[in-house]
């Protein structure tokens, strides 16, 4: 049977452009899920939780801190983009969020990422930036944007 960690990088090994470097490593991934502050949802084709081993389409992996929770990764196989998987996800983690006593979600992404606009429609905003954060393969940097959204 294929374990949570598995699934979850199966998409990341899809879902994130190898050229930005932005997808974690199984050694980080399982790292973050021992700490004991970090959650990850899996979601299936038709937006279900995949349970019992399914195939995930998606995934979120959060960290929770004192009234906030970030959002380290999330991520959707391409061939199941565009079908509301990313915005059941970010629902999903409000819900758990707020159950965690949380007020805000927090997000981090490098500048032109395509799922700005996913997260801005949600209601996240800017509130910082860190300039030429990020470095790609070629050794082109890239800045990263702080997004806050409040936990209504």
């Amino acid at each position: 049977m294929i374990d949570d960690v598995d699934r979850i990088m199966t998409v990341m090994t899809v879902a994130f452009d190898p050229a930005f470097g932005e997808a974690w490593n199984r050694r980080q991934v399982e790292d973050a899920l021992h700490i004991g502050n970090c959650h990850y949802y899996l979601i299936g084709e038709k937006g279900q939780q995949a349970v019992d081993g399914a195939s995930a389409a998606g995934f979120s992996l959060s960290r929770t801190g004192f009234q906030e929770e970030e959002l380290l990764l999330l991520g959707v196989s391409p061939e199941f983009r565009r079908n509301g998987l990313g915005r059941s996800l970010l629902d999903q983690l409000r819900l758990a969020a707020a159950t965690r006593g949380a007020k805000r979600l927090l997000l981090e992404m490098r500048r032109g990422n395509p799922a700005e606009s996913l997260y801005r429609s949600f209601g996240f905003f800017p509130i910082g930036e860190r300039r030429d954060y990020y470095r790609t393969a070629s050794g082109q940097r890239i800045d990263a944007i702080t997004f806050t959204c409040d936990i209504a």
